[in-house]
């Protein structure tokens, strides 16, 4: 069987994009960091995230039954880390602006979708999470903030 480590290693060659996940809930604005996240389907418009079992952020979301989805720009890095921090405080220092549905995106993202939770499929320690994108758009025109060897970094323009 695959080693933990070395299957993070090799995993971690594949770039990844970063978004937030983030829902307001009944005891205030939540969210995280993802970057295991990726489109599904068109027709209906389908995305998918995994969250691990272990995240204390993610119960909170779940509940809500939907979430906003923010796509982090090559600008993001320090917005990133503080949502990847246990404990952080995460909604404060900076501009945020609310979805249709409520949920709080940062103003400055790159796009953003709303979406509502159509199934979870239990997945090894994660949970990986489909759900359909209700109302979405594009924000701005910056490059995007990538996950790889696990850092953040940015695309080369060639």
């Amino acid at each position: 069987m695959l080693e933990q480590r070395s299957f993070r290693d090799i995993l971690g060659r594949f770039t990844t994009g970063v978004v937030l996940i983030t829902a307001q809930t009944e005891q205030g604005p939540v969210g995280m960091a993802v970057n295991s996240f990726t489109s599904v389907s068109l027709d209906p418009p389908l995305v998918a995230l995994c969250a691990a079992e272990t995240s204390t952020t993610w119960p909170a979301i779940r509940e809500t039954g939907s979430f906003a989805v923010t796509i982090l720009g090559d600008r993001h890095g320090d917005l990133c880390r503080l949502f990847s921090t246990k404990g952080a405080e995460r909604f404060t220092g900076r501009e945020w602006s609310t979805t249709r549905d409520g949920h709080p995106i940062p103003a400055d993202g790159l796009g953003w979708l709303d979406c509502r939770i159509t199934t979870i499929h239990q997945a090894g320690d994660h949970e990986l999470v489909v759900a359909e994108a209700t109302e979405g758009a594009v924000t701005e025109q910056i490059g995007p903030l990538v996950f790889h060897a696990g850092r953040l970094t940015e695309l080369a323009t060639v």
